[in-house]
């Protein structure tokens, strides 16, 4: 069983898109996103700088639509019926909303745009941050954040924790790290999927309410608890709450061992899911699409397990 996994936040570099909007199908489908959207993604994808598409407004859209692109070639020609499920992690739950058939490709990118911007707002409420706990015992580094005043945000699994909050905290924590562990700071605007995100649930909220939603036509799971969805209404509730409330991505790739996961593939801007099942689903094989020249390796993984 093949598994479709869409990456969140802060897997976005400077120019990557421009391996992909060489070929005009995909500049096509980029240009009619950004059209819908009113926001250039074709020139985020390609010549915007670090500090541009760092911007959660910017970021957010940019990885969605990057997924999009790579979804539309991983389903082509009936493979889409040979996959067992797809997920996404964090707003990469927006590319796996599409790519099950909750939501159209249209209304995902319009969702992550006022999604996007509603998360920037509340992180200019406040100077906050994340970082990446790697090695930590989870007992001893819940009790640490306790002290701090972090929230846990991503329960990555494989030994990661990612943790938000004030940055002066973020600070101490990485002066004084649990035995053992590394703290990283991450490339990202604030606390996302803690209570620092509150003020964003409302707005999300009234968006939501003008879409319409599908129950899911492949396997879905959740961040939420890694539950399976299968009503898209209530998989867009989750979305919303999603904001602020920590991903539980090692529920999810606990779901995906129990289902039977055979192989697994990250579509772009991939890699930093594959890193994390290469220590959480320890064999499965895994490709990661950064470029179109990776598309016939996942393309191979998906015929195998047909």
């Amino acid at each position: 069983m093949i598994v479709i996994v869409c990456p969140g936040q802060g897997s976005q570099t400077p120019g990557f898109l421009d391996p992909w909007l060489s070929e005009s199908s995909f500049r096509d489908q980029l240009t009619g996103i950004s059209d819908a959207v009113g926001i250039d993604l074709v020139a985020h994808g390609t010549v915007s700088d670090a500090d541009t598409i760092r911007d959660t407004a910017v970021a957010q859209p940019l990885i969605v639509s990057a997924g999009l692109l790579t979804l539309s070639a991983l389903f082509a020609d009936g493979r889409r019926d040979r996959v067992g499920g797809i997920a996404g992690h964090s707003v990469g739950e927006l590319t796996a909303a599409a790519g099950a058939g909750v939501l159209s490709e249209t209304d995902a990118v319009a969702f992550v745009r006022e999604r996007g911007a509603a998360m920037a707002r509340a992180a200019a409420e406040a100077q906050t941050g994340m970082s990446a706990v790697i090695g930590a015992d989870e007992t001893e580094l819940l009790a640490r954040l306790d002290e701090l005043g972090l929230s846990p945000a991503n329960y990555n699994g494989g030994g990661q924790i990612v943790v938000a909050g004030a940055l002066d905290a973020l600070a101490q924590l990485a002066e004084n790290p649990p035995a053992r562990a590394r703290v990283i700071p991450l490339q990202v605007a604030g606390a996302f999927h803690t209570r620092y995100m509150a003020s964003a649930v409302p707005a999300l909220e009234r968006f939501a309410s003008t879409l319409r939603t599908n129950d899911p036509t492949l396997r879905l799971w959740t961040n939420k608890d890694g539950s399976e969805v299968i009503d898209g209404a209530e998989f867009l509730r989750l979305l919303v709450g999603q904001v602020s409330s920590p991903v539980r991505w090692d529920l999810d790739m606990k779901a995906f061992e129990e289902a039977g996961v055979t192989g697994l593939i990250e579509v772009a801007p991939a890699g930093a899911l594959v890193g994390l099942a290469k220590r959480g689903l320890k064999g499965v094989p895994t490709v990661a699409i950064k470029t179109p020249d990776d598309l016939p390796a996942a393309f191979d993984l998906i015929d195998q397990a047909a």
